[in-house]
Protein backbone atom coordinates (compact mmCIF):
# COMPACT_ATOMS: atom_id res chain seq x y z
CA UNK A 1 0.00 0.00 0.00
CA UNK A 2 1.55 3.26 -1.05
CA UNK A 3 1.25 5.91 1.90
CA UNK A 4 1.70 8.88 -0.02
CA UNK A 5 -1.68 8.52 -1.75
CA UNK A 6 -3.82 8.82 1.60
CA UNK A 7 -1.58 11.64 2.80
CA UNK A 8 -3.00 14.71 1.79
CA UNK A 9 -1.47 18.30 1.66
CA UNK A 10 -2.97 21.07 4.28
CA UNK A 11 -4.39 23.87 2.43
CA UNK A 12 -2.34 27.22 2.21
CA UNK A 13 -1.51 28.78 5.00
CA UNK A 14 -2.37 26.36 7.59
CA UNK A 15 1.30 25.07 7.86
CA UNK A 16 1.65 28.18 9.79
CA UNK A 17 -1.36 27.48 12.58
CA UNK A 18 0.18 25.48 15.98
CA UNK A 19 -1.46 21.57 16.51
CA UNK A 20 -3.46 21.94 19.39
CA UNK A 21 -1.70 20.23 23.01
CA UNK A 22 -4.23 17.51 23.04
CA UNK A 23 -6.07 15.13 20.70
CA UNK A 24 -9.36 15.98 20.01
CA UNK A 25 -12.42 14.69 22.73
CA UNK A 26 -14.50 13.02 19.89
CA UNK A 27 -17.71 12.94 21.65
CA UNK A 28 -18.11 16.64 22.44
CA UNK A 29 -16.02 18.97 20.52
CA UNK A 30 -15.49 22.33 18.34
CA UNK A 31 -13.42 21.64 15.21
CA UNK A 32 -9.45 22.58 16.06
CA UNK A 33 -8.14 25.94 12.82
CA UNK A 34 -6.31 22.78 11.27
CA UNK A 35 -9.48 20.32 11.38
CA UNK A 36 -11.22 22.90 9.77
CA UNK A 37 -8.76 23.65 7.40
CA UNK A 38 -8.48 20.03 5.97
CA UNK A 39 -12.25 19.66 6.30
CA UNK A 40 -12.46 22.67 3.88
CA UNK A 41 -10.10 21.59 1.68
CA UNK A 42 -11.99 18.07 1.92
CA UNK A 43 -15.24 19.34 1.39
CA UNK A 44 -13.60 21.24 -1.82
CA UNK A 45 -12.66 18.22 -3.31
CA UNK A 46 -16.10 16.44 -2.89
CA UNK A 47 -17.79 19.72 -4.52
CA UNK A 48 -15.48 19.28 -7.52
CA UNK A 49 -15.63 15.20 -7.94
CA UNK A 50 -16.64 13.96 -10.96
CA UNK A 51 -16.22 10.07 -11.13
CA UNK A 52 -18.55 9.16 -8.38
CA UNK A 53 -22.13 8.19 -9.23
CA UNK A 54 -23.58 9.71 -6.16
CA UNK A 55 -24.68 13.36 -5.57
CA UNK A 56 -24.94 13.81 -1.87
CA UNK A 57 -28.52 15.16 -2.46
CA UNK A 58 -26.92 18.09 -4.04
CA UNK A 59 -28.12 19.27 -7.60
CA UNK A 60 -27.56 16.66 -9.81
CA UNK A 61 -24.94 16.37 -12.49
CA UNK A 62 -25.31 15.08 -16.05
CA UNK A 63 -25.78 10.57 -15.38
CA UNK A 64 -26.09 10.91 -11.45
CA UNK A 65 -28.76 9.90 -9.43
CA UNK A 66 -30.06 11.51 -5.64
CA UNK A 67 -27.96 9.14 -3.72
CA UNK A 68 -28.31 11.25 0.17
CA UNK A 69 -25.71 12.33 2.92
CA UNK A 70 -22.59 10.76 3.64
CA UNK A 71 -20.45 11.08 7.05
CA UNK A 72 -16.73 12.27 6.43
CA UNK A 73 -14.03 12.82 8.32
CA UNK A 74 -10.66 14.27 8.85
CA UNK A 75 -7.92 13.40 11.12
CA UNK A 76 -4.79 15.73 11.16
CA UNK A 77 -1.77 13.65 11.55
CA UNK A 78 2.02 14.08 11.81
CA UNK A 79 4.42 12.44 9.72
CA UNK A 80 7.30 10.46 10.98
CA UNK A 81 9.52 13.24 8.93
CA UNK A 82 7.77 15.90 11.16
CA UNK A 83 5.58 17.45 8.14
CA UNK A 84 2.08 17.67 8.77
CA UNK A 85 -0.92 16.59 6.45
CA UNK A 86 -4.24 14.78 6.73
CA UNK A 87 -6.33 11.59 6.31
CA UNK A 88 -10.01 11.51 4.88
CA UNK A 89 -12.59 8.93 5.56
CA UNK A 90 -16.19 8.52 5.21
CA UNK A 91 -18.38 6.12 6.90
CA UNK A 92 -19.48 3.02 5.37
CA UNK A 93 -19.76 2.77 1.59
CA UNK A 94 -19.78 5.48 -0.72
CA UNK A 95 -20.89 4.39 -4.22
CA UNK A 96 -21.41 1.34 -3.57
CA UNK A 97 -17.50 1.16 -2.46
CA UNK A 98 -15.11 1.11 0.47
CA UNK A 99 -11.80 1.91 -1.11
CA UNK A 100 -12.49 4.98 -3.02
CA UNK A 101 -9.26 6.91 -3.98
CA UNK A 102 -7.57 8.95 -1.75
CA UNK A 103 -9.99 7.66 1.61
CA UNK A 104 -8.25 5.17 4.07
CA UNK A 105 -9.53 1.68 3.72
CA UNK A 106 -11.98 0.39 5.87
CA UNK A 107 -10.45 -1.61 9.44
CA UNK A 108 -11.90 -4.72 8.07
CA UNK A 109 -12.46 -5.07 4.28
CA UNK A 110 -15.92 -6.82 3.80
CA UNK A 111 -15.98 -6.62 0.64
CA UNK A 112 -12.53 -8.15 -0.46
CA UNK A 113 -13.68 -10.89 -2.96
CA UNK A 114 -11.42 -13.28 -1.70
CA UNK A 115 -12.09 -12.94 1.86
CA UNK A 116 -14.05 -15.17 4.12
CA UNK A 117 -16.81 -12.86 4.36
CA UNK A 118 -17.37 -13.05 0.67
CA UNK A 119 -17.77 -16.55 0.43
CA UNK A 120 -20.12 -16.56 4.07
CA UNK A 121 -22.40 -14.36 2.29
CA UNK A 122 -22.53 -16.53 -0.66
CA UNK A 123 -23.56 -19.57 1.56
CA UNK A 124 -25.80 -18.06 3.30
CA UNK A 125 -27.68 -16.31 -0.08
CA UNK A 126 -27.58 -20.39 -1.43
CA UNK A 127 -29.71 -20.73 2.08
CA UNK A 128 -32.12 -17.70 1.17
CA UNK A 129 -32.33 -19.29 -2.43
CA UNK A 130 -33.48 -22.70 -1.28
CA UNK A 131 -36.43 -20.99 1.20
CA UNK A 132 -37.19 -18.95 -1.98
CA UNK A 133 -37.62 -21.89 -3.95
CA UNK A 134 -39.14 -24.45 -1.08
CA UNK A 135 -42.00 -21.22 -0.51
CA UNK A 136 -42.76 -21.19 -4.44
CA UNK A 137 -42.59 -24.89 -4.75
CA UNK A 138 -46.34 -26.77 -5.93
CA UNK A 139 -46.26 -29.19 -3.33
CA UNK A 140 -46.13 -26.24 -0.69
CA UNK A 141 -48.20 -24.08 -1.90
CA UNK A 142 -50.60 -27.32 -2.37
CA UNK A 143 -50.56 -27.93 1.04
CA UNK A 144 -50.91 -24.25 2.03
CA UNK A 145 -53.88 -24.00 0.08
CA UNK A 146 -55.50 -27.76 0.88
CA UNK A 147 -54.96 -26.58 4.92
CA UNK A 148 -56.94 -23.25 4.21
CA UNK A 149 -59.63 -24.78 2.01
CA UNK A 150 -60.18 -27.13 5.04
CA UNK A 151 -60.51 -24.19 7.37
CA UNK A 152 -62.54 -22.41 5.28
CA UNK A 153 -65.05 -25.86 4.46
CA UNK A 154 -65.06 -26.36 8.50
CA UNK A 155 -65.95 -23.08 9.64
CA UNK A 156 -68.57 -22.42 6.73
CA UNK A 157 -70.47 -25.46 7.08
CA UNK A 158 -70.24 -25.81 10.65
CA UNK A 159 -71.73 -22.18 10.78
CA UNK A 160 -74.38 -23.25 8.44
CA UNK A 161 -75.56 -26.46 10.52
CA UNK A 162 -75.16 -23.87 13.96
CA UNK A 163 -77.80 -21.66 12.24
CA UNK A 164 -79.74 -25.09 10.76
CA UNK A 165 -79.67 -26.05 14.83
CA UNK A 166 -80.95 -22.80 15.93
CA UNK A 167 -83.65 -22.49 13.44
CA UNK A 168 -85.10 -26.06 14.67
CA UNK A 169 -84.80 -25.32 18.02
CA UNK A 170 -86.90 -22.00 17.67
CA UNK A 171 -89.32 -23.67 15.64
CA UNK A 172 -89.87 -26.46 17.99
CA UNK A 173 -90.43 -24.39 20.90
CA UNK A 174 -93.24 -22.68 19.21
CA UNK A 175 -94.46 -26.03 18.31
CA UNK A 176 -94.07 -26.84 21.90
CA UNK A 177 -96.13 -23.67 23.19
CA UNK A 178 -98.42 -24.69 20.16
CA UNK A 179 -99.46 -28.11 21.31
CA UNK A 180 -99.67 -27.78 24.83
CA UNK A 181 -101.91 -24.67 24.69
CA UNK A 182 -104.13 -27.41 22.24
CA UNK A 183 -103.25 -30.33 24.74
CA UNK A 184 -104.37 -32.91 22.06
CA UNK A 185 -104.44 -36.63 23.24
CA UNK A 186 -101.01 -37.45 22.64
CA UNK A 187 -99.07 -34.74 23.83
CA UNK A 188 -96.77 -36.93 25.20
CA UNK A 189 -95.74 -38.83 22.76
CA UNK A 190 -95.18 -34.86 20.02
CA UNK A 191 -93.14 -33.60 23.08
CA UNK A 192 -91.00 -36.47 23.13
CA UNK A 193 -90.87 -36.41 19.14
CA UNK A 194 -89.99 -32.65 19.36
CA UNK A 195 -87.19 -33.84 21.74
CA UNK A 196 -85.75 -36.36 19.56
CA UNK A 197 -85.29 -34.11 16.98
CA UNK A 198 -83.48 -31.64 19.22
CA UNK A 199 -81.20 -34.53 20.29
CA UNK A 200 -80.69 -35.80 16.63
CA UNK A 201 -79.57 -32.37 15.56
CA UNK A 202 -77.44 -31.82 18.28
CA UNK A 203 -75.90 -35.18 17.37
CA UNK A 204 -75.44 -34.39 13.54
CA UNK A 205 -74.14 -31.03 14.70
CA UNK A 206 -71.21 -33.07 17.01
CA UNK A 207 -70.80 -35.46 14.09
CA UNK A 208 -69.99 -32.72 11.30
CA UNK A 209 -67.99 -30.81 14.02
CA UNK A 210 -66.01 -34.47 14.26
CA UNK A 211 -65.63 -34.93 10.70
CA UNK A 212 -64.47 -32.01 9.36
CA UNK A 213 -62.07 -31.78 11.85
CA UNK A 214 -60.25 -34.74 11.02
CA UNK A 215 -60.15 -33.59 7.54
CA UNK A 216 -58.57 -30.52 8.76
CA UNK A 217 -56.02 -32.13 10.89
CA UNK A 218 -55.26 -34.19 8.18
CA UNK A 219 -54.34 -31.22 6.15
CA UNK A 220 -52.66 -29.61 8.56
CA UNK A 221 -50.83 -32.64 9.37
CA UNK A 222 -49.29 -32.59 6.02
CA UNK A 223 -48.56 -28.72 5.98
CA UNK A 224 -47.06 -29.44 9.19
CA UNK A 225 -44.47 -31.31 7.86
CA UNK A 226 -43.48 -28.87 5.17
CA UNK A 227 -43.31 -26.20 7.60
CA UNK A 228 -40.95 -27.96 10.09
CA UNK A 229 -38.74 -28.09 7.00
CA UNK A 230 -39.28 -24.26 6.37
CA UNK A 231 -37.96 -23.65 9.82
CA UNK A 232 -35.12 -25.89 9.19
CA UNK A 233 -34.16 -24.11 6.74
CA UNK A 234 -34.69 -20.83 8.47
CA UNK A 235 -32.38 -21.88 11.24
CA UNK A 236 -29.59 -23.06 9.51
CA UNK A 237 -29.80 -19.53 7.80
CA UNK A 238 -29.79 -17.78 10.77
CA UNK A 239 -27.01 -20.37 11.94
CA UNK A 240 -25.06 -19.20 9.54
CA UNK A 241 -25.94 -15.78 9.75
CA UNK A 242 -24.67 -16.08 13.71
CA UNK A 243 -21.38 -17.60 13.00
CA UNK A 244 -20.29 -14.96 10.19
CA UNK A 245 -21.01 -12.49 12.70
CA UNK A 246 -18.96 -13.71 15.43
CA UNK A 247 -16.17 -14.05 13.03
CA UNK A 248 -16.13 -10.57 11.41
CA UNK A 249 -16.53 -9.48 15.18
CA UNK A 250 -12.97 -11.68 15.88
CA UNK A 251 -11.34 -10.63 13.09
CA UNK A 252 -12.62 -6.59 13.36
CA UNK A 253 -9.52 -5.87 15.37
CA UNK A 254 -8.55 -2.16 16.79
CA UNK A 255 -5.41 -0.50 17.37
CA UNK A 256 -4.81 1.61 20.20
CA UNK A 257 -2.24 4.61 21.12
CA UNK A 258 -0.18 1.93 23.05
CA UNK A 259 0.07 -0.39 19.86
CA UNK A 260 -2.47 -3.03 21.81
CA UNK A 261 -5.06 -4.77 19.82
CA UNK A 262 -8.70 -5.73 20.54
CA UNK A 263 -11.33 -7.00 18.37
CA UNK A 264 -14.40 -5.82 18.46
CA UNK A 265 -16.40 -8.78 20.16
CA UNK A 266 -14.06 -8.30 22.90
CA UNK A 267 -14.50 -4.08 22.94
CA UNK A 268 -18.23 -4.55 23.58
CA UNK A 269 -18.30 -7.02 25.47
CA UNK A 270 -18.07 -5.04 29.19
CA UNK A 271 -20.97 -3.09 27.52
CA UNK A 272 -24.88 -3.21 28.61
CA UNK A 273 -25.78 -4.19 24.97
CA UNK A 274 -22.78 -6.88 24.91
CA UNK A 275 -22.31 -7.41 21.37
CA UNK A 276 -21.38 -4.59 18.52
CA UNK A 277 -24.43 -2.89 17.11
CA UNK A 278 -24.99 -3.38 12.66
CA UNK A 279 -22.29 -1.08 11.29
CA UNK A 280 -19.93 -0.76 14.13
CA UNK A 281 -16.26 0.04 13.28
CA UNK A 282 -17.51 1.34 9.91
CA UNK A 283 -17.80 4.61 10.67
CA UNK A 284 -15.36 7.82 10.01
CA UNK A 285 -13.28 8.04 12.82
CA UNK A 286 -12.39 4.26 13.64
CA UNK A 287 -11.11 4.07 10.43
CA UNK A 288 -8.83 7.07 10.39
CA UNK A 289 -7.26 6.55 13.92
CA UNK A 290 -6.93 2.59 13.05
CA UNK A 291 -4.95 3.43 9.48
CA UNK A 292 -2.53 6.58 11.69
CA UNK A 293 -1.84 3.69 14.17
CA UNK A 294 -0.66 1.15 11.62
CA UNK A 295 1.73 3.85 9.59
CA UNK A 296 3.07 5.14 12.50
CA UNK A 297 1.24 8.58 12.21
CA UNK A 298 0.88 10.94 15.42
CA UNK A 299 -2.81 11.97 15.79
CA UNK A 300 -3.26 15.50 16.49
CA UNK A 301 -6.47 16.68 15.41
CA UNK A 302 -10.07 15.19 14.24
CA UNK A 303 -13.19 16.76 13.02
CA UNK A 304 -16.26 15.00 10.81
CA UNK A 305 -18.98 16.61 9.14
CA UNK A 306 -22.39 15.64 7.08
CA UNK A 307 -21.95 16.20 3.39
CA UNK A 308 -25.32 16.39 1.43
CA UNK A 309 -28.95 16.23 2.36
CA UNK A 310 -29.73 15.68 5.59
CA UNK A 311 -31.29 11.92 6.03
CA UNK A 312 -35.10 11.46 7.16
CA UNK A 313 -34.92 10.96 11.02
CA UNK A 314 -31.56 12.51 12.31
CA UNK A 315 -30.62 15.97 12.52
CA UNK A 316 -27.87 16.71 9.87
CA UNK A 317 -26.71 20.06 8.02
CA UNK A 318 -24.73 20.13 5.01
CA UNK A 319 -21.15 20.86 5.74
CA UNK A 320 -21.49 21.09 9.83
CA UNK A 321 -19.49 18.96 12.05
CA UNK A 322 -20.47 16.82 14.27
CA UNK A 323 -19.10 14.40 17.26
CA UNK A 324 -18.62 10.66 17.30
CA UNK A 325 -21.77 8.78 17.70
CA UNK A 326 -21.93 7.11 21.10
CA UNK A 327 -24.07 3.87 20.15
CA UNK A 328 -20.89 2.54 17.62
CA UNK A 329 -18.25 4.81 18.10
CA UNK A 330 -18.40 5.24 22.08
CA UNK A 331 -16.35 1.49 22.91
CA UNK A 332 -14.63 1.61 20.26
CA UNK A 333 -12.73 4.77 20.39
CA UNK A 334 -12.77 4.44 24.22
CA UNK A 335 -10.25 1.67 23.52
CA UNK A 336 -8.37 3.42 20.56
CA UNK A 337 -7.69 6.31 22.32
CA UNK A 338 -5.98 5.03 25.05
CA UNK A 339 -2.31 5.94 25.13
CA UNK A 340 -3.07 9.23 23.31
CA UNK A 341 -3.56 12.38 25.23
CA UNK A 342 -7.17 13.50 24.94
CA UNK A 343 -8.64 16.64 25.59
CA UNK A 344 -11.22 16.15 28.93
CA UNK A 345 -15.16 15.73 28.72
CA UNK A 346 -16.04 18.77 28.49
CA UNK A 347 -19.34 17.80 29.51
CA UNK A 348 -17.90 16.87 32.61
CA UNK A 349 -16.57 20.44 33.14
CA UNK A 350 -20.03 21.50 35.47
CA UNK A 351 -19.47 23.71 38.33
CA UNK A 352 -19.56 21.95 41.37
CA UNK A 353 -20.74 24.48 43.47
CA UNK A 354 -24.52 24.74 44.56
CA UNK A 355 -25.88 27.57 42.05
CA UNK A 356 -27.48 30.89 44.04
CA UNK A 357 -31.15 30.37 43.59
CA UNK A 358 -32.65 33.44 41.91
CA UNK A 359 -36.25 32.67 43.70
CA UNK A 360 -39.31 34.66 41.32
CA UNK A 361 -42.04 33.49 44.01
CA UNK A 362 -42.61 31.64 47.31
CA UNK A 363 -45.37 30.01 49.53
CA UNK A 364 -45.92 27.67 52.27
CA UNK A 365 -46.43 25.16 49.41
CA UNK A 366 -44.73 26.35 46.00
CA UNK A 367 -41.03 27.86 45.24
CA UNK A 368 -40.35 29.49 41.33
CA UNK A 369 -37.24 30.06 40.52
CA UNK A 370 -35.19 31.27 37.14
CA UNK A 371 -32.42 28.38 36.68
CA UNK A 372 -29.54 29.63 34.69
CA UNK A 373 -27.65 28.48 31.53
CA UNK A 374 -25.26 25.81 31.96
CA UNK A 375 -26.99 24.67 35.57
CA UNK A 376 -28.58 20.52 35.48
CA UNK A 377 -32.08 20.88 36.86
CA UNK A 378 -31.03 17.21 39.02
CA UNK A 379 -27.95 15.68 40.31
CA UNK A 380 -26.12 13.76 37.19
CA UNK A 381 -24.19 10.91 37.15
CA UNK A 382 -20.89 12.87 37.58
CA UNK A 383 -22.19 16.23 38.97
CA UNK A 384 -23.71 16.61 42.15
CA UNK A 385 -24.38 20.46 41.80
CA UNK A 386 -27.85 21.35 40.44
CA UNK A 387 -31.02 23.66 41.63
CA UNK A 388 -32.31 20.71 42.91
CA UNK A 389 -29.91 19.36 45.28
CA UNK A 390 -29.28 23.75 46.18
CA UNK A 391 -33.63 24.01 46.32
CA UNK A 392 -33.45 20.48 49.13
CA UNK A 393 -30.50 22.05 50.94
CA UNK A 394 -32.46 25.26 51.65
CA UNK A 395 -35.61 23.33 52.50
CA UNK A 396 -34.52 19.95 54.36
CA UNK A 397 -38.05 19.33 55.91
CA UNK A 398 -39.92 19.42 52.52
CA UNK A 399 -41.63 16.69 51.59
CA UNK A 400 -41.58 14.65 48.51
CA UNK A 401 -39.18 14.45 45.38
CA UNK A 402 -39.40 18.65 45.25
CA UNK A 403 -38.54 19.02 41.52
CA UNK A 404 -41.90 19.38 39.00
CA UNK A 405 -40.43 19.48 35.88
CA UNK A 406 -36.97 19.60 34.41
CA UNK A 407 -35.26 22.06 31.90
CA UNK A 408 -31.86 21.07 29.89
CA UNK A 409 -29.08 21.36 31.45
CA UNK A 410 -28.21 24.60 28.57
CA UNK A 411 -31.90 26.07 28.84
CA UNK A 412 -32.45 29.11 31.40
CA UNK A 413 -35.44 29.95 32.86
CA UNK A 414 -38.67 29.10 35.05
CA UNK A 415 -38.82 25.86 36.97
CA UNK A 416 -41.13 25.03 39.72
CA UNK A 417 -40.61 23.31 43.02
CA UNK A 418 -43.04 22.16 45.42
CA UNK A 419 -42.80 21.90 49.26
CA UNK A 420 -45.56 19.08 50.14
CA UNK A 421 -46.28 15.66 48.86
CA UNK A 422 -49.70 17.14 48.36
CA UNK A 423 -48.45 19.90 46.10
CA UNK A 424 -46.25 17.89 44.01
CA UNK A 425 -49.10 15.14 43.44
CA UNK A 426 -51.61 18.29 42.36
CA UNK A 427 -48.70 19.93 39.73
CA UNK A 428 -47.85 16.72 38.31
CA UNK A 429 -51.86 15.95 37.50
CA UNK A 430 -51.49 19.22 35.85
CA UNK A 431 -48.51 17.96 33.47
CA UNK A 432 -49.46 15.44 33.03
CA UNK A 433 -52.62 16.08 31.15
CA UNK A 434 -51.16 19.30 29.91
CA UNK A 435 -53.06 21.88 31.04
CA UNK A 436 -49.73 23.49 32.10
CA UNK A 437 -49.11 26.53 29.47
CA UNK A 438 -45.10 27.25 28.62
CA UNK A 439 -43.80 29.79 26.53
CA UNK A 440 -40.23 29.87 25.89
CA UNK A 441 -38.27 32.65 23.75
CA UNK A 442 -35.27 30.87 21.54
CA UNK A 443 -33.17 33.22 19.08
CA UNK A 444 -32.57 30.91 15.77
CA UNK A 445 -29.67 30.87 13.55
CA UNK A 446 -31.35 31.59 10.51
CA UNK A 447 -34.72 33.34 9.04
CA UNK A 448 -38.45 31.39 8.46
CA UNK A 449 -40.45 30.77 6.02
CA UNK A 450 -43.59 30.98 7.72
CA UNK A 451 -44.08 33.72 11.21
CA UNK A 452 -46.02 31.40 12.81
CA UNK A 453 -47.75 28.07 12.74
CA UNK A 454 -47.88 24.65 14.27
CA UNK A 455 -44.82 21.72 14.49
CA UNK A 456 -45.92 17.96 14.86
CA UNK A 457 -43.05 15.62 14.63
CA UNK A 458 -42.78 12.52 17.12
CA UNK A 459 -39.36 11.74 18.82
CA UNK A 460 -37.74 8.95 20.36
CA UNK A 461 -33.98 8.62 21.48
CA UNK A 462 -31.49 8.05 18.97
CA UNK A 463 -30.55 4.25 20.60
CA UNK A 464 -26.75 4.87 18.87
CA UNK A 465 -25.96 8.30 19.91
CA UNK A 466 -27.65 9.18 23.30
CA UNK A 467 -28.91 12.15 24.59
CA UNK A 468 -29.88 13.09 21.13
CA UNK A 469 -33.27 12.60 20.00
CA UNK A 470 -34.46 11.65 15.96
CA UNK A 471 -37.68 12.38 14.13
CA UNK A 472 -39.78 9.01 14.05
CA UNK A 473 -42.92 8.40 12.52
CA UNK A 474 -43.86 5.15 13.11
CA UNK A 475 -42.26 4.47 16.75
CA UNK A 476 -41.76 7.83 17.93
CA UNK A 477 -43.69 9.65 20.81
CA UNK A 478 -46.13 12.94 19.92
CA UNK A 479 -44.82 16.12 20.05
CA UNK A 480 -46.14 19.47 18.88
CA UNK A 481 -45.27 22.97 19.16
CA UNK A 482 -46.46 25.88 18.24
CA UNK A 483 -44.35 28.94 17.36
CA UNK A 484 -44.52 32.39 16.53
CA UNK A 485 -41.63 34.78 15.46
CA UNK A 486 -41.60 38.00 17.51
CA UNK A 487 -38.46 40.00 14.89
CA UNK A 488 -35.59 39.09 12.63
CA UNK A 489 -32.24 41.11 12.60
CA UNK A 490 -29.00 39.83 10.88
CA UNK A 491 -30.15 36.97 9.66
CA UNK A 492 -31.14 35.72 13.13
CA UNK A 493 -34.89 35.09 14.33
CA UNK A 494 -36.03 35.81 17.91
CA UNK A 495 -39.39 34.07 18.50
CA UNK A 496 -41.72 32.50 20.60
CA UNK A 497 -42.25 28.57 21.52
CA UNK A 498 -45.16 26.84 23.02
CA UNK A 499 -44.80 23.74 23.64
CA UNK A 500 -47.95 21.35 24.23
CA UNK A 501 -46.03 17.95 25.15
CA UNK A 502 -42.71 18.19 26.71
CA UNK A 503 -40.82 15.41 25.24
CA UNK A 504 -36.69 15.50 26.10
CA UNK A 505 -35.00 18.14 23.61
CA UNK A 506 -38.44 18.80 21.54
CA UNK A 507 -37.86 22.41 20.91
CA UNK A 508 -34.57 21.98 20.09
CA UNK A 509 -35.37 19.08 17.00
CA UNK A 510 -38.43 21.04 15.83
CA UNK A 511 -36.29 24.15 15.59
CA UNK A 512 -33.48 22.48 13.68
CA UNK A 513 -35.10 19.53 11.57
CA UNK A 514 -35.94 19.83 7.89
CA UNK A 515 -39.55 18.92 8.60
CA UNK A 516 -39.70 21.48 11.33
CA UNK A 517 -38.40 24.81 11.44
CA UNK A 518 -35.27 23.49 8.80
CA UNK A 519 -33.05 26.61 11.29
CA UNK A 520 -31.16 25.35 14.78
CA UNK A 521 -31.30 27.33 17.68
CA UNK A 522 -27.94 29.94 18.61
CA UNK A 523 -25.50 27.60 20.44
CA UNK A 524 -27.19 24.36 20.50
CA UNK A 525 -24.06 21.65 20.57
CA UNK A 526 -26.62 19.07 19.56
CA UNK A 527 -28.50 19.82 16.55
CA UNK A 528 -26.70 23.01 15.64
CA UNK A 529 -23.53 24.78 16.21
CA UNK A 530 -22.32 25.39 19.62
CA UNK A 531 -21.93 29.24 21.14
CA UNK A 532 -21.41 30.63 24.29
CA UNK A 533 -24.53 29.17 25.47
CA UNK A 534 -27.74 27.96 24.07
CA UNK A 535 -30.14 30.43 23.48
CA UNK A 536 -33.38 28.68 24.93
CA UNK A 537 -35.00 30.89 27.43
CA UNK A 538 -38.13 29.37 29.16
CA UNK A 539 -40.00 32.80 30.18
CA UNK A 540 -43.40 31.88 31.17
CA UNK A 541 -45.17 29.28 33.03
CA UNK A 542 -48.76 28.97 33.75
CA UNK A 543 -50.57 26.66 36.26
CA UNK A 544 -53.68 26.21 38.63
CA UNK A 545 -52.70 26.81 42.42
CA UNK A 546 -52.19 23.47 43.88
CA UNK A 547 -53.58 24.69 47.12
CA UNK A 548 -55.70 28.45 45.71
CA UNK A 549 -56.82 26.67 43.10
CA UNK A 550 -56.06 30.33 41.43
CA UNK A 551 -54.52 30.43 38.12
CA UNK A 552 -51.14 31.91 38.72
CA UNK A 553 -48.55 32.57 35.81
CA UNK A 554 -44.21 33.12 36.84
CA UNK A 555 -42.33 34.86 34.70
CA UNK A 556 -38.68 35.35 33.81
CA UNK A 557 -37.90 37.62 31.26
CA UNK A 558 -34.70 36.19 28.48
CA UNK A 559 -31.42 37.38 29.50
CA UNK A 560 -30.54 37.80 25.25
CA UNK A 561 -29.15 41.24 24.87
CA UNK A 562 -29.70 43.41 21.67
CA UNK A 563 -26.02 42.27 20.81
CA UNK A 564 -27.38 39.14 20.13
CA UNK A 565 -30.48 39.58 18.93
Amino acid sequence: MALARFLHSLPAGAEHLTPPPRFTYPFYYQAHPLAVAAARDLQRHLAEQQDWQHDFGLPLRAGQTGSGGKMFGVLVVRAPSGSLCYLAAYSGKLAGRNDLPGFVPPVFDLLDPEGFFRAGEQEVHAVTLQIQAFEQSEDFVAAQQAYREATERERDEVAAERHKVKSGKEHRAMLREQITLEAPPNLDWRLQELKAESIADSYQLKDLRKALNAQKHQKEKILDEYLSELRRLHDHRAALSAALQRRIFRQYTFLNGRKESQSLDAIFAPTTVGVPPAGAGECAAPKLLQFAYQHDLQPLTMAEFWWGEPPPSAIRQHGQFYPACRGKCGPILGHMLTGLETDPNPLLDVPSDEPTLNILYEDDVLLVVNKPSGVLSVPGRHVDGSVTTCVRARYPDAEGPMVAHRLDMSTSGVMVFTKTLAAHRAVQRQFGKRSVKKRYVALLDGQLTAMKGTIDLPLRGDLNDRPRQIVCHRNGKPAQSHYEAITERDGRTLLYFYPVTGRTHQLRVHAAHPEGLGVPIVGDDLYGSAADRLYLHAEELTLRHPVTKAVVSFTAPHPFGSREI
